[in-house]
């Protein structure tokens, strides 16, 4: 069971969607069910858990009704105002929806601190009482942040998007690498395998850019809390689906059948909670 455990759907809209500038023409456009799914079958993948986008509440309502009418869209992490005064009540409503696992906000690019405000602490821990997970979207120059952030959450399961965004164009390592270790000593950390290529040259990366970057995550991580995913469509501005996914195949190829299925699925199964 292979599950890409990072995509995103969009009907595109030019003033919301500021984020997807002019040199990302490829993906200004709609992206629905109905574009993914064929995608999946072509490089056997069998779900997928589909990510928030935008910033509202309606943003989770629409990912709940794509999932709720196509099967193969596993999970939703959707978004809600984590520092509302109503949240338990809002995450009682949402706690409902089986395919509802967790929450992200778009923290890459906050004002330093964004993560350690004690309401925004408080709501991420409010998620614990329905088990609802935490995506932490951020940058690299933001890890130290997020280290101090899940530190004081230890019953919250995180995982870290795109690896925390190195510098892979410029192809550096540190302090990226040394943040990356510290924040995998906390066990109720993960990440995703995601969002490689569009931190490296557009037109002309290559696997071997990858590589350095991968080393420092299973290292840290290991093999039982690092799952995979696409970051589709966004990863489209750097390639194809299948190219994305090779990075990750290609460097499995020397890890065991039992490795190689936790990562490509089984891990991203246990932490959403999957019903597979």
């Amino acid at each position: 069971m292979v599950i890409d455990a990072h995509q995103h759907f969009w009907i595109f809209d030019e003033e919301r969607d500021a984020w997807i500038t002019p040199e990302m023409e490829v993906i200004r456009r709609n992206f629905l069910p109905e574009d993914l799914w064929p995608v999946l079958r072509a490089n056997k993948v069998d779900g997928c858990v589909a990510v928030q986008a935008s910033q509202n509440d309606a943003e989770t309502e629409f990912l709940l009704h794509l999932a709720e009418a196509n099967d193969f869209v596993r999970g939703v992490v959707g978004w809600v105002d984590l520092k509302a005064v109503n949240l338990y009540d809002q995450l009682e409503r949402y706690s409902q929806y089986e395919k509802l696992k967790g929450f992200r906000h778009v923290a890459q690019g906050q004002p330093e601190g964004f993560l350690l405000q004690p309401e925004f602490i408080k709501g991420v821990g409010t998620l614990v009482a329905f088990d609802f997970t935490y995506d932490i979207l951020i940058y690299q120059n933001q890890l130290k942040e997020a280290f101090n952030f899940a530190v004081k959450l230890p019953n919250v399961h995180f995982v870290l998007d795109h690896i925390a965004k190195p510098l892979i164009k410029a192809q550096e390592l540190q302090p990226w690498a040394d943040d990356i270790r510290r924040l995998a000593e906390l066990p109720n950390v993960h990440c995703k395998v995601s969002g490689m290529v569009t931190e490296a040259n557009w037109q002309h990366w290559e696997k071997a850019d990858f590589r350095p970057y991968l080393d420092v995550v299973f290292e840290a991580f290991g093999t039982e809390r690092i799952m995979y995913g696409s970051d589709w469509p966004v990863c489209l501005v750097a390639g194809e689906y299948e190219g994305a996914k090779g990075i990750l195949t290609d460097y499995l190829s020397m890890f065991s059948d039992d490795e190689v299925r936790d990562v490509m699925g089984n891990n991203a199964r246990r932490f959403y909670n999957l019903d597979i």
